[in-house]
Order: structure tokens, then C-alpha cells, then sequence
């Protein structure tokens, strides 16, 4: 047994005989510092038992101590490196399910294994299973619970979510209090996102989880309202996660996404250690300490209205064993102590107290507890009581938005005066008008700027911003000034490709490409720098803006090289420089060939062509100039050029076609005369054959005045953007033939409008927008006509004018017939110089897929006498129609106009209407013309004129009789009608028709000022005969007679098709009552049955109106059945339902009347109750 004893000693001798030299001269040092510390006694007694320890371990020593050391220290390291690999592999596979989790957070719901359909007895208890995966979105559900059970009388869900959110960090024991701030940021985010639901959310739920257990424990016992919380009873030395539910009266929303593993450990342990390359602890100075002493400094570290923090000092000397804490608590001028920790055991030197009354003052104590025993009480603290709840932070002040990009704008505010508690801010912004506002930012913004991206170009929007706090946000802000998204002016780039067009020696003209960029402001002018070959300094060309990207540089020596570099500058500066040119020698031109071409510009660039332009040489060479050689290279930078043009070409101008979509060309010019072909332009610019998105072409219509207009709609233009027309690219357009108008409303574009066409308007036209020519189009007018006086005016165009027609009961129809028009026609009725609308007398109905204006009065009255005039307009086309309703008075049917014939004479022409009955309209009638230099009279004696079949002495009866044409047939909507035109009518002629019909009612006489008709509805083959018209004048009977036998019709060929279609007419059989009465809140359902072939189209009236509300009214239709239900019936609901059914064979229309009562009223007499 002593042998193994020493054997021991001689293990640790050879390595504490090292540390214990070094520490005996520290030991030494800090005893002297010690020496005149408060607790001298002590502190003696404690070294000289260490000294005495000492002694005794330099007592124990063996030779044998050194193998036995390497053995020991080479086990040890073997036994931490499998420790290691062990706490490694955890970690990995923490980290891997972690990874997991998060994508599988980013994955679309769905159903794995879904729910499975069951049928089972009444009363029994069923469970149904599914795997949910995957991000589920946002939701309040009124339970969330983990597991894959419902059960159908409790109705829960049980399902696993995968937390959409996930925080940032977690106060937790040992730790500052910095991060709070962070764990406020992200809760108070899911709070926000929660706010969506539209309920008032109030309460939180925290949750922990350790990574050990994999158990998720809930951490308050009471719903906290504030977005902060201390979590505190946690072991040191573990791993934990967090996560928090929002929970509002629905109940609990989904948890947020976890934190980061957290590891608690102890915050002090780093300022123990003293030195680096010897490791000396607090432990080894204080000797042996045994019991502990009290802490120190206790107080409060944080104040809330729910509970406080108290914080201490851990007590001097803390003796080597680990030490806790009881925390003790007393109502303030109370002599007796509780414990506030109760079963909690304290780690550290901090603590959360709850469960405090509010209104009443505490004091606080705390006792050190190791192995050996408990402490005295610390002081007592000052008096603490519960904090107020903290307000909501001011909103921030002058927000102001600056322009930044096209689709981003810089947000600059104010932070309010009290700006402690505040976190960061919240943006929102909204298009100017619309007050449709949305969130810029999901994570509060700790800076007063903020650049918002995502804008859409050209649109105004407004901006407002929220203050946050722990106590929540603010109000809004006041909203910034309206402001337009775009490029903010900044400097124009380099120009480009600086080319020598003439030299004479003395002088040089320089051309140049402009800036690809011009910074959000049209370029001012150029600056031009020069300098000899070889020389670096460069030296002013000009010192005024030079506009044109032309320029001419004098007082040049001959002979000698240059070279320049050209300034573009707008309103921002002047920007960089471009790039130097080659070295151009400064001598006279003598060749033949013409110089090159210069200024190329693409317009008009789409998927398959572009129009190339170029401005001519300003060196013709020895002869003029005779045409142009193009020539294209596909790519960016390939030196393969190919001929465009087979023959020269003489405008500068040329449309390039044929190219291939999404490929890039680049294009150079050649000038040619006699001496032959000229030096190719520099190339072009490279350009991608691709039409730009929202490219618009020129349009050609006439406008309300029938003046003939070309217009261009644009897709982005800034305020300061102008359209360029010209004709032919470059020529410009008179201002006394055109007139231009540009138009920034809900349309933004302009148009051309031709003044005084004729055909030297004649040619191609092309617009393009000044600071972007890239949108440009073009339009060849010569396409039109060969005179653009032939171009057709938008009119209305007319079926059939004004009819009037007199039934048998006395009632009259005023109607006209157009051409279809569009549901957006609009009708304008005037009488007598004053517009009409519909009136209990008088209906106006107006069917615009027929054209069709009616005017129906129930009996006319002297006061209907007069003109109507009907104003049709469909968007760019319109008409107008009068009809004259005068009794027994001329009118005029045209009203003055005035033409020129071919021999350049005036002529004037009216045409006036005499209606005669009777020998009293016999009259005179003048016709005077006058001007400044006289005038002239015409007289007509009506009595020498009149016809002689009018003014017999038979009457003018039998003049009206003796018109009356042949009886005729037509098909209508219905049936098919009979007629007769007669051009003299008057009231006093009597008619009448004799035929067999086997039904009343299905026979409709009438009469106008030109016709008599009789109308069959619903013909059959009983209806097939003759029918006989007979006029009494008063003296005898006229007839004309129409055979519709079968004979006939087979003879005649007389519409075929008028019986034999007869049965297919779309027609009402069955099922709608003639009136109904329903009490209020109930459900209407009518039906009714339909017959015709083809299937008609049905359509449900309510009070003439078609019924296109499908919420309160549900129709369904079937080829022979229709069915409407009015849900929950109110007393707007009364009055005629009618059913309209049509195909191409005729239509019908079946009315019922609803009458709808209240609850407790009795339902009206003699109708059908429902």
C-alpha cells in the first residue's frame, strides 16, 4: 500500500515542481498585497494552512515520477481527442437536422399521406391521421397542438408544423442584456405578420426546448403582453432552443421558427483567469474559504410592470467550491423576510422576481449557499416597486423622399425628440391617390435612410413611417411629398468613336457617337480636348458647349499628328472623358473616292428589321455622290462583314430586314461616286434584333370633326420627354398643313392631326421620343388611298329611317333601324330643340346589338307635334336622324346645302315634303335668296301643279286608294307580316283585312303614314290561305289580294320557309303564372319550359332590366327548362319578372308579376301565394 502511495507522489512531483516555484514568488507578491486587506486575521490563517499543504506535497518524491508523467499526459490527450470526436458528431447532427428543418420550412404544404374516407355508425369516435410538410404559411388557428389525431367531436387539429419564423437570439442565464433587443425585433415581426388576420392580437407564449430532451417546455406560466420576456430556471452547461406564439381571442397561432442553439455558461469565468502563458484562478488565492460570504451591491437591473431583475455582486473571496444563491424579499417597513426564489435554484447573479403587487415598495436580500453552509444576508437593496408600462414611442417627423434609380427611391426621416426606447422604424408606401399601403421593410430599420426598391418606373407613390419599441408601434408619420420614380440626374457617360470627316489642312471636323447614357437629362453640349501625338498634357478646344456632335478644330499644324478626346455635359456636370482617338494626321484631302459616312442611328428596332440612318459624307471626293453600300457583321466583335445591298442606294435612309430575333448586328456605311467606293463609317453601336416590351405602331383614324389624325401611344416618358415628328425621318412637318398634340391623362401619346389634307401630305411619317429614340414607329400614308380625300368618315350607317305605326288601340311607334352597334353606343333624343327621356306617356327604348330606337306613346296629344332627332354615337362614329311629326303642314325633309359643279357654280338645294289631303292645303309657296347686293323671289301657284289624280273630283280619298301598292310579305321575329305601301294616306280611308285564323290575339293590324300591315304571330300550316285587303274611300271598295296557299307558295317560291320554320321558332310552353305573392325573407323559384330548334338563348328580366346579379340571383339554364330563384326575397323585389327567349326562327317574352308582403300583412286577394 505505500508503495503505490509513493508511487503516486512521484506521478505529480515532476509537474507541480515547476508550477510551485512560479507560484510561490506570485503567491508572495499577492500575500503582500492581501496583507492589509479588512480580513487580515483570516487571511493569515488561510495562507499558513496553504504553506503548510506545501510542504507536505514537497515531501513526497520518486524517481520513478517522470515515465510514469508521460504515460499519464499521453492517455490524457488520447481520452480528449475521443471526447472531441464525440461532441463533434453531435454537433453535425444537431446542425444536419437543423438544416432539415430550415428547408424544409421552404417548402410548398402538402400532404405526404393524406386523409383517408370513412364510413361509420352514428356515435362511434373516429380518428383520422395525415403528415403535413412543408411551409404552411400564416394562420391564427384557435388550437395548434403537435400530433396527426382529430377527433371528431372535439373537432381539433393535430397536426406538425413547421415554423415559418425563426429568432435571432434569446435572453437567457449568464448573459447581457444587448441581445434583448434582437429577440424584440424578430417576436415583435411575427406580431406584425400576425396583425394580417385582422384580429387584435395581445398576448405571447415562449416555448424552450432542450436539445438533450427534444421536449419543448412552455416557459410563463401567465400570458406575457410585452415582446420581452427573462427566462430564467435553466441548467448551465446546456443546450437550448426558443420559440414564441402569438395568441389573440381566437386562440394560439402557429410557434415561430427556433432560434440558434444557445449554450448557458457562466459570464464571469473569462475575467477569472489572470495571465496567458500560466493559468492562476481566484480559486488558488482564496485559500481555503469555506463558508461563504454575502454578496454585495444588490439592485435592479431592469424595472418592467410586471415584474423586475435584480443583479448582485458575487462576494470577495469567493472560496473555490460553486456557489448559489437564495433570493429573500420584503414589503417595505416589514421587519420579516420571504424566500422569492422558492424552488428555483439561482446560478447566477441575476434573478427575475414576479408575482409582485403593483402600488407597494420591496427591498431585497441575497444569501450565499456552497457545501459548507449559507451565508449571511447581503444589505438589504433600496426600495423597488413595479415600473409603469411603457408608452408607445413618438412617431418620427419630415419624411422625405428623394429620386435614386427607375425602380428605387432614397426614404429620409426625422427620429421623434424621446428616442430612447426606440428599436427602429417601419416603412410603407403607397401609390399616390390609391391609399392601398404596403410594408417596405419586415425587419425594423435602425437607421433614419432607407432606399426602397421594387417601384414601378413613372408611377407617383407617397411614403409614411412607424417608430417600434418594446411597447409597441407608433402612429404614422405624416406622408411625404408625392414623388415620381426615376433616375436621379447624374452626369452623361463617355462618348464614343471619334471619327475625322475633313481635313483642309488648317482644320479638322470632327464627328463623334453620343453617350450611351445621358444621366437622366438631355446632353447640353461637348467639349473637345486636343493634343500632339506623343505629348501627354491635353489642351481646351473650345470653350463654349458645343450642341451638334459635329465640330470643326482650326489653327492645326500641317504635318503633325492629334489626337482628341470629347466631354458630354448636361444639367448634373460635365462627365468623363472618352476614350483618346487615333492619331489623325493633319493634311489637305485630294482623294477621288467621298469620305465616309458619318452620325448612324438605328429607329424603329424589332425582331426582324431595323431602319439604319446616316448623314452623308462632308468630303465628296472629285464627284458627286451616287449612292451607299451597307454592309452588317453578326456578334459584338467580329471583323465578318457582308453586302446588305447589291445596287447602291441614294437616300440616307434604308430598312434592314430579314434579320434573325434575339441576334446582335453591327452595321457600317460607304459612300460611292465615279472614283468609286469611299471609306466605310465606323461601325456601329452593336444591336439586338428583339422588340422592346409595350412597343406601339402608329395608328390612323378621324376623330369626332372627320379630320383624319395619326396617333402614337408611348409606354414611358418622363415630364420632360417631347414627341418628334418629321416626315421621311428628317424632314420636318409644316406647322400651317398639321397640328401636333400631346397628351399625358389616362393616355399618354400624341397625335397628328391633318388640318387641310391632299396629297402632298402624302409620304411616310415617323415619331420618336426625344430623350429616347429607341421608341420610335412610322407609318407610310400612301398606303391609305390614292387620295386622301376618299378616306371614309366614321357614320353610322342607317337600315331603315323613321317608321310610324298606329295600332288598333290607339297606341303609336316612332322607330329607326341602324347598323349593330357596341354597348358603349350612347343615344341622344331631342324634340323641339330640348332633350326627352322616357316618361309614364311617353317610353324610349333603345336596343343597341339591333340598332333599334323606338319612341311608344299610349295616345298621341297636340302637344307630340313637332320634330324629333335622333344623336347616335359609338365611340368615333355617330350619326344623327329627324323625323318631322307635323299635321297637315310642308316641311323640310333636307335643309340647305351648297356644292360646286365642274363649271365652278354655286349651286343651293333643299328638299321640302307636301303632304295633301284635301283641296284646302292648296296654297302659294315663295322661295326668297339674298344677299348684300339684292335679292330675288320664286312663287309657286300650288293649284297649276298639283297632280291631276289628287284633285279629281272623285276626292282625295280615291287618290289614296289608287296609290296603294301590292300586298307583300315579310318575315319577322314572331311570325311574318303583310303589307301594303301607299303613297297618299289620310286618316279618313278605311281598311281592313279578311283572312281565317283559328286563335284570337295571334292577328295584329296596324298602320303608318306609308303602310298598312297586318302582323301573324305563331303561324301554323291552318294559317296557309288568302288574305285580302280592302280601302274604302267613301265611295267604293279597293282590294288587293296575297295567296299563301301551298300551291301558291310552291309556285312562287314565296317564302319557303315561313310555315315550315314555323314550329322551330323559339317560344315560352309552360310554367310561369301570370301574378305571385310572397311573403319577405322567403326564397322565389320559378320555371317555366322552352321549346325551339335550335336551343334559344334564354335571358331573365326584372322590370325590363336583364339580370346579371348572380349573388342574389341564381338562374340556371337548360335547352328546354329555365329556372330562376330569388334568395331571401326583399320588397325591392316586386315587380315584372319576364322570361326572353330567342333563336334565329322568332322570340317570345312571358311576364309574371311578383308581389312581394311583409311578415304579419296579409298577402294580396286573388293572387297565387307562395
Amino acid at each position: 500500500m505505500s508503495f503505490i502511495y509513493s508511487c503516486a507522489l512521484l506521478i505529480f512531483l515532476p509537474v507541480t515542481l515547476l508550477l510551485t516555484h512560479c507560484k510561490c514568488l506570485l503567491v508572495g507578491l499577492i500575500k503582500d498585497i492581501l496583507f492589509y486587506s479588512t480580513d487580515r486575521e483570516i487571511l493569515k490563517e488561510t495562507m499558513a494552512a496553504d504553506e503548510e499543504y506545501q510542504r507536505e506535497k514537497w515531501t513526497r518524491f520518486g524517481n520513478e515520477a517522470e515515465k510514469v508523467e508521460v504515460d499519464v499526459i499521453r492517455n490524457q490527450h488520447v481520452l480528449r481527442t475521443q471526447v472531441d470526436r464525440m461532441a463533434l458528431r453531435k454537433q453535425k447532427r444537431a446542425s444536419a437536422h437543423l438544416k432539415y428543418l430550415e428547408q424544409l420550412s421552404q417548402k410548398a404544404p402538402d400532404f405526404p399521406i393524406p386523409l383517408r374516407a370513412h364510413t361509420v355508425w352514428e356515435g362511434m369516435v373516429v380518428k383520422l391521421s395525415c403528415t403535413v410538410q412543408g411551409f404552411l404559411g400564416l394562420c391564427m388557428a384557435p388550437y395548434l397542438l403537435i400530433g396527426c389525431v382529430v377527433r371528431l367531436e372535439t373537432l381539433y387539429r393535430w397536426l406538425y408544423f413547421v415554423p415559418p419564423y425563426r429568432l435571432l437570439s434569446l435572453w437567457f442565464k449568464h448573459h447581457v442584456m444587448d441581445p434583448v433587443c434582437f429577440i424584440f425585433k424578430c417576436l415583435f415581426l411575427l406580431l406584425h405578420k400576425c396583425c394580417i388576420c385582422r384580429t387584435q392580437l395581445s398576448l405571447c407564449l415562449s416555448l424552450r426546448c432542450d436539445l438533450g430532451q427534444g421536449e419543448w417546455v412552455r416557459c410563463n406560466a401567465h400570458i406575457e403582453k410585452m415582446c420581452h420576456y427573462p427566462v430564467f430556471g435553466l441548467k448551465e452547461g446546456t443546450m437550448y432552443q426558443f420559440r414564441v406564439r402569438a395568441v389573440n381571442k381566437a386562440g394560439a397561432g402557429r410557434p415561430s421558427k427556433a432560434t440558434e442553439p444557445i449554450l448557458t455558461t457562466d459570464p464571469l469565468e473569462p475575467t477569472r483567469t489572470m495571465g496567458r502563458t500560466i493559468t492562476i484562478t481566484k480559486d488558488e488565492l482564496e485559500g481555503q474559504v469555506k463558508a461563504p460570504f454575502p454578496p454585495t451591491n444588490v439592485h435592479t437591473c431592469e424595472v418592467s410592470d410586471t415584474y423586475v431583475v435584480l443583479s448582485w455582486a458575487e462576494p470577495e473571496p469567493r472560496g473555490r467550491e460553486p456557489l448559489t444563491f437564495y433570493v429573500e424579499q420584503s414589503l417595505a417597513g416589514a421587519s420579516s423576510w420571504e424566500l422569492a426564489s422558492l424552488d428555483v435554484e439561482v446560478n447566477s447573479p441575476r434573478f427575475p422576481v414576479f408575482d409582485l403587487v403593483k402600488g407597494r415598495q420591496y427591498c431585497f436580500r441575497v444569501r450565499s449557499i456552497n457545501k459548507y453552509g449559507v451565508s449571511d444576508p447581503s444589505e438589504p437593496s433600496a426600495l423597488i416597486s413595479l415600473g409603469k408600462p411603457p408608452a408607445v414611442p413618438p412617431p418620427p417627423h419630415s419624411v422625405m423622399a428623394v429620386r435614386d434609380t427607375d425602380t428605387s427611391v432614397l426614404l429620409q426621416w426625422r427620429e421623434p425628440k424621446d428616442k430612447d426606447d426606440i428599436l427602429g422604424y417601419y416603412l410603407y408606401y403607397s401609390e399616390a391617390g390609391t391609399q392601398d399601403w404596403k410594408t417596405v421593410n419586415n425587419k425594423p430599420v435602425t437607421k433614419t435612410r432607407f432606399t426602397v426598391h421594387g417601384l414601378k418606373s413613372q408611377k407617383e407613390y407617397v411614403f409614411r413611417v412607424k417608430s417600434v419599441s418594446r411597447a409597441g408601434n407608433s402612429n404614422y408619420s405624416a406622408e411625404s411629398q408625392p414623388i415620381v420614380v426615376k433616375s436621379a440626374i447624374r452626369v452623361p457617360s463617355a462618348p464614343s468613336a471619334i471619327a475625322l470627316l475633313l481635313c483642309t489642312g488648317s482644320e479638322m471636323v470632327l464627328g463623334w457617337r453620343a453617350p450611351s447614357c445621358n444621366g437622366g437629362d438631355p446632353v447640353r453640349g461637348y467639349y473637345l480636348d486636343k493634343r500632339r501625338k506623343g505629348m501627354k498634357v491635353w489642351r481646351e478646344v473650345n470653350i463654349k458647349p458645343v450642341k451638334e456632335r459635329r465640330f470643326k478644330v482650326c489653327n492645326l499644324t500641317s504635318g503633325d499628328f492629334y489626337q482628341f478626346r470629347v466631354f458630354a455635359a448636361n444639367m448634373a456636370g460635365i462627365g468623363k472623358p472618352s476614350e483618346a482617338s487615333e492619331a489623325f494626321l493633319c493634311e489637305k484631302w485630294t482623294m477621288p473616292e467621298p469620305g465616309c459616312p458619318s452620325d448612324l442611328e438605328f429607329r424603329e428596332v424589332r425582331n426582324n428589321s431595323l431602319t439604319l440612318l446616316w448623314a452623308t459624307p462632308l468630303y465628296e471626293g472629285r464627284s458627286p455622290i451616287t449612292g451607299y453600300l451597307l454592309e452588317v457583321s453578326k456578334g459584338d466583335q467580329s471583323d465578318d462583314w457582308t453586302a446588305l445591298n447589291d445596287s447602291p442606294i441614294c437616300d440616307t435612309r434604308y430598312k434592314v430586314s430579314d434579320l434573325q430575333a434575339g441576334q446582335t448586328y453591327r452595321f457600317r456605311v460607304s459612300a460611292i461616286n465615279e472614283a468609286g467606293v469611299g471609306c466605310a463609317s465606323l461601325p456601329t453601336e452593336p444591336v439586338t434584333a428583339e422588340t422592346q416590351p409595350g412597343t406601339k405602331n402608329i395608328e390612323i383614324g378621324v376623330d369626332d370633326d372627320g379630320f383624319i389624325f395619326l396617333g402614337y401611344e408611348a409606354t414611358e416618358m418622363n415630364d420632360e420627354s417631347k414627341f418628334l415628328w418629321n416626315k421621311n425621318y428628317t424632314d420636318p412637318i409644316g406647322a400651317d398643313r398639321v397640328r401636333a398634340e400631346t397628351k399625358k391623362n389616362r393616355w399618354v401619346g400624341s397625335i397628328l392631326t391633318f388640318t387641310d389634307p391632299s396629297e402632298e401630305d402624302l409620304g411616310l411619317y415617323t415619331v420618336e421620343i426625344s430623350d429616347n429614340p429607341n421608341l420610335s414607329s412610322s407609318y407610310d400614308f400612301t398606303i391609305v388611298a390614292q387620295s386622301v380625300f376618299d378616306f371614309p368618315l366614321a357614320v353610322i350607317a342607317l337600315k331603315s329611317g323613321w317608321q310610324i305605326e298606329v295600332s288598333e288601340t290607339g297606341s303609336v311607334r316612332f322607330w329607326l333601324q341602324t347598323e349593330s352597334l357596341s354597348n358603349a353606343a350612347e343615344l341622344r333624343l331631342i324634340f323641339n330643340d330640348r332633350e326627352i327621356s322616357s316618361t309614364p306617356h311617353r317610353k324610349i327604348n333603345f336596343d343597341k346589338a339591333k340598332g333599334l330606337v323606338e319612341i311608344l306613346f299610349d295616345q298621341l296629344s297636340l302637344e307630340d307635334k313637332g320634330s324629333y332627332t335622333a344623336q347616335l354615337r359609338d365611340g368615333r362614329a355617330k350619326n344623327q336622324f329627324t323625323l318631322v311629326f307635323v299635321d297637315q303642314r310642308p316641311y323640310f325633309q333636307e335643309f340647305l346645302s351648297w356644292s360646286i359643279n365642274e363649271d365652278c357654280e354655286l349651286i343651293i338645294k333643299c328638299k321640302v315634303f307636301f303632304h295633301f289631303t284635301s283641296y284646302k292645303e292648296v296654297g302659294s309657296y315663295r322661295a326668297v335668296v339674298s344677299d348684300g347686293r339684292g335679292e330675288d323671289v320664286s312663287t309657286l301657284e300650288n293649284l297649276k301643279y298639283m297632280p291631276t289624280v289628287a284633285l279629281t273630283n272623285q276626292g282625295p280619298g280615291l287618290s289614296a286608294a289608287l296609290s296603294a301598292g301590292p300586298l307583300r310579305i315579310q318575315s319577322t321575329a314572331e311570325g311574318f307580316k303583310l303589307y301594303c305601301s301607299l303613297k297618299y294616306y289620310i286618316s279618313f280611308l278605311k281598311t281592313s283585312w279578311h283572312f281565317k285564323i283559328d286563335q284570337e290575339g295571334r292577328a295584329r293590324p296596324g298602320s303608318s303614314m306609308q303602310d298598312v300591315w297586318i302582323e301573324i304571330l305563331n303561324p301554323t300550316e291552318s294559317d296557309k290561305g288568302k288574305y285580302t285587303l280592302e280601302m274604302f274611300d267613301g265611295k267604293e271598295t279597293h282590294k288587293r289580294f296575297l295567296d299563301l296557299s301551298q300551291q301558291a307558295v310552291d309556285a312562287g317560291r314565296v317564302i319557303v320557309g315561313l310555315f315550315c320554320f314555323a314550329s322551330e321558332r323559339a317560344k315560352v310552353t309552360k310554367g310561369l303564372p301570370d301574378v305571385v305573392a310572397i311573403m319577405e325573407g322567403k326564397s322565389l323559384c320559378l320555371t317555366c319550359f322552352i321549346d325551339g330548334e335550335p336551343a334559344p338563348e334564354i335571358f331573365w328580366l326584372h322590370n325590363d332590366r336583364e339580370i346579371v346579379d348572380q349573388t342574389h340571383f341564381t338562374i340556371t339554364k337548360e335547352p328546354k327548362c329555365s329556372t330562376i330563384t330569388v334568395h331571401n326575397v326583399y320588397m325591392e323585389d316586386s315587380g315584372k319578372y319576364s322570361i326572353y327567349v330567342r333563336n334565329q326562327y322568332g322570340s317570345e317574352t312571358v311576364d309574371v308579376t311578383v308581389s312581394v308582403y311583409k311578415l304579419g300583412e296579409q298577402p294580396p286577394t286573388n293572387l297565387k301565394r307562395l
